[in-house]
């Protein structure tokens, strides 16, 4: 067998967009069997959305590019082309190539496995007269061609520029859906030409209250109740998510019942830090609190940049409960999140468009400037401050601008939280101020010392950080 390899055939770009038609179909319905009209269903990698019609029906579809207007573009991953006996192959990166010859009855002639972009001669595996077939994989791209031969060896597309574009082959996306009154539906798809059934939960509040939950509610299963764990208790996993693979610390309690909702409370890592420390660290001192073992403690991994937390982490949020809430018996209307620093701002950025599955966030140090931030939604959430008047990295300013648009959102009926005066630290210890100008289902807590950009503060005199377990207080109380 001989190998010829050449580097490039041609200037391929690096985006992978793919050329391929899919159509996915389904049908929206509620978990009592409804019909659910005017559902947003969004391909979130392909940006491709579609609205549910009165019988709860969708489609979402592209038709494949023209063979004709296919180019060394961005939008084609490569080719594949035969000239005499040699088969060529081109690609943008340096995957892994797999070229595989079959006969008429399918019997494998050929199967190697190279790299990069190059060319393979047939001569040896495939006689001069007969029909044969070439598959060629590269990555998650692939092509299959006919190769007729009489005397000679061609190749025999169906386009008509004498080489064939490489398909991504089994190319996922995650879908979204979303409707006011029903709980977001995220599911990843390994398939695009797939027909779905699905069903949307109702949004879980309470008969008295249009939006959130009454103090003490009685606990709302998740889906994953009643299912043999899987996870393991305490460690770490890698999780594979729609753009790529994060690692993620876990700890379950060691008596856990998988008929028992439990507390879920995430802890989101500073710049510098990693979820390991978070995890080493208590989850900023909570676990060692939770005596009754009513918690499932978690912290993500963040995206290796500087910038630990960005745009795509709230997506990877989101996959990452939906995942953890179809894997474990978690109180859907019992998840917080923390964070310090950097994790705080991140924290802090979920709590203004994540107030539907969050109950309430702790922000130790918190900014709400110099990180990627959504659109706030106009809804309450319950929210926790701790600010080092002597911070000057994440200064006061800073945190008291975050917390002021949470008391926007929470104040009372009548009220104007943002207008009410907290009382801030004094001389030797912190002080924690409880809002009251705020629904009482919603509170703000923001607590004050004269420390600098830390989580763990603690009193003059004191080994003990009392964060911990003013944070835990605060979560605890719904």
């Amino acid at each position: 067998m001989k190998y010829s390899f050449f580097g490039s055939v041609v200037a391929v770009l690096s985006l992978l967009s793919s050329v391929n038609a899919y159509t996915v179909t389904g049908v929206v319905k509620s978990d009592e069997g409804k019909a659910v009209s005017n559902a947003n269903v969004l391909l979130l990698n392909k940006g491709k959305s579609a609205i549910t019609d009165a019988n709860g029906e969708f489609t979402l579809h592209e038709d494949e590019i023209p063979d004709a207007i296919h180019s060394y573009s961005a939008s084609t991953p490569g080719f594949i082309s035969i000239q005499g006996s040699v088969l060529s192959y081109s690609q943008s990166g340096n995957d892994l190539v797999q070229v595989q010859i079959f006969d008429l009855m399918g019997n494998q002639l050929l199967s190697r496995d190279l790299s990069g972009s190059g060319s393979v001669n047939l001569e040896g595996f495939v006689n001069a007269h007969g029909t044969y077939f070439a598959k060629v994989k590269v990555g998650h791209a692939y092509q299959s061609v006919k190769i007729s031969t009489s005397g000679k060896y061609s190749g025999i597309y169906s386009g008509t520029q004498g080489r064939a574009v490489l398909k991504k082959a089994g190319e996922t996306d995650v879908l979204r859906v979303t409707v006011n009154g029903y709980d977001t539906l995220t599911v990843p798809l390994s398939n695009l030409d797939t027909t779905l059934n699905l069903i949307l939960n109702k949004t879980k509040t309470t008969p008295e209250y249009s939006f959130g939950w009454g103090l003490k509610n009685d606990p709302v299963p998740t889906r994953g109740c009643g299912k043999d764990l899987t996870l393991q208790k305490t460690g770490n996993f890698n999780w594979n998510w729609s753009k790529g693979t994060r690692n993620i610390k876990i700890d379950i309690p060691d008596n856990y019942d998988k008929n028992k909702p439990y507390r879920l409370v995430f802890g989101m890592h500073c710049m510098g830090g990693w979820a390991g420390g978070v995890q080493q660290e208590g989850y900023y001192g909570m676990k060692p609190l939770d005596t009754e073992k009513s918690t499932i403690f978690v912290a993500p991994e963040g995206n290796g940049n500087q910038a630990p937390w960005g745009q795509d982490d709230y997506q990877l949020f989101d996959e990452l409960l939906n995942m953890l809430e179809s894997s474990l018996c978690i109180d859907s209307s019992r998840v917080f999140s923390s964070g310090f620093s950097y994790g705080s701002m991140f924290t802090n950025g979920l709590s203004r468009n994540h107030q539907a599955v969050l109950r309430a966030v702790a922000v130790y140090e918190t900014a709400d400037v110099n990180i990627w931030l959504p659109e706030p939604k106009d809804l309450p959430i319950a929210w926790m401050g701790v600010q080092g008047l002597s911070d000057g990295l994440c200064t006061p300013a800073m945190g008291r601008s975050a917390r002021n648009l949470a008391l926007k959102h929470n104040s009372a009926e009548g009220k104007d939280a943002t207008q009410e005066q907290a009382q801030e630290k004094n001389e030797s210890t912190h002080i924690c101020y409880n809002y009251k100008d705020v629904d009482s289902r919603f509170p703000v807590r923001w607590c004050t010392d004269n420390a600098g950009h830390i989580w763990d503060h603690k009193d003059a005199g004191q080994q003990q950080s009392w964060v911990p377990a003013s944070t835990w207080d605060f979560f605890t109380q719904f």
